[in-house]
């Protein structure tokens, strides 16, 4: 949920209400499917980013969106002349309601084997929230994990790889995927960032869960030493898609390829993680 904002009000609930009730018209507004670099694809809709990567033996799909667009991924996945079927693979960046919505459908419908971090394995199996599981309006159709992976692991489809990076925070099994595409005659490294803002969680006090700034922390370090060539995220934000898109041209260069933007997006979260832990720190000492 890399759009939510801290908030530490005492009607929480209701905050959190109001808060998707305005972020669903931009998650779920539809956007035209197209081919984003090499053999990666976005399907996602216009503030949630949903990708399909094709091999030579399938389809993987990584993430989907809130429950209620599953219906517009998969007529997103068909516009590319793609068939929903052969998706054998769905990778999940974090288990988020906003990027695990459509799992369960799509599992069910495809038999697709489903792989994500460790640690969010009860959170996708119990549809919740970590450190908030009793509220409602976090929860998502729970959804089994057929494989767990944690740092450096492997999944391959054909002639495709990708390999996990554990970048906890986030969530606690918050885990980026790395892969090579051709750009032309060019190989590039491209990351699908799992997230790394603060979000709902909270830092302090009764932290979502423990170990949580530390691993921020760490994720920070690990993510600026990266060499990555092309930055994709669970939201179009993260990495100016629109913008992007826009100067998309027959013959001219990728503009998704930007070496040192991770870096400098990495930087900024740190910033700003440091800043909402001071704020959480201090709300805390004032009751």
């Amino acid at each position: 949920m890399c759009a939510l904002t801290l908030l530490s009000t005492g009607t929480q609930a209701q905050t959190i209400k109001d808060f998707l009730a305005a972020a669903m018209q931009k998650w779920t507004a539809p956007f035209e499917p197209f081919q984003l670099i090499g053999n990666i694809y976005y399907v996602g809709t216009e503030g949630i980013a949903v990708y399909v990567i094709k091999t030579s033996q399938g389809l993987i799909l990584m993430d989907t969106a809130m429950p209620q667009s599953t219906g517009m991924i998969k007529d997103n996945i068909a516009k590319l002349g793609f068939k929903v079927a052969d998706i054998k693979i769905v990778l999940n960046s974090h288990a988020h309601l906003d990027h695990t919505g459509g799992f369960a459908e799509i599992k069910k419908e495809t038999g697709a084997q489903l792989v994500a971090g460790e640690r969010d394995k009860p959170l996708l199996e119990g549809g919740y929230y970590p450190g908030d599981e009793k509220n409602e309006d976090l929860t998502f159709p729970p959804v089994k994990v057929d494989r767990v992976v944690k740092e450096g692991d492997k999944v391959t489809l054909g002639d495709t790889t990708l390999i996990a990076h554990a970048t906890p925070g986030h969530s606690p099994g918050c885990t980026s995927w790395e892969m090579t595409v051709k750009d032309g005659d060019q190989s590039r490294e491209v990351l699908f960032f799992c997230s790394g803002t603060v979000a709902l969680n909270r830092l302090v006090g009764q932290p979502t869960y423990p170990g949580i700034i530390d691993d921020y922390r760490s994720t920070y370090a690990k993510v600026k030493a990266m060499k990555i060539d092309v930055l994709l995220g669970p939201h179009p934000e993260v990495y100016g898609m629109q913008a992007k898109r826009a100067q998309m041209r027959d013959g001219a260069p990728n503009p998704f390829v930007k070496p040192g933007e991770l870096a400098s997006y990495a930087t900024g979260l740190s910033e700003e993680f440091d800043k909402q832990l001071a704020k959480q720190t201090a709300a805390l000492e004032k009751k």
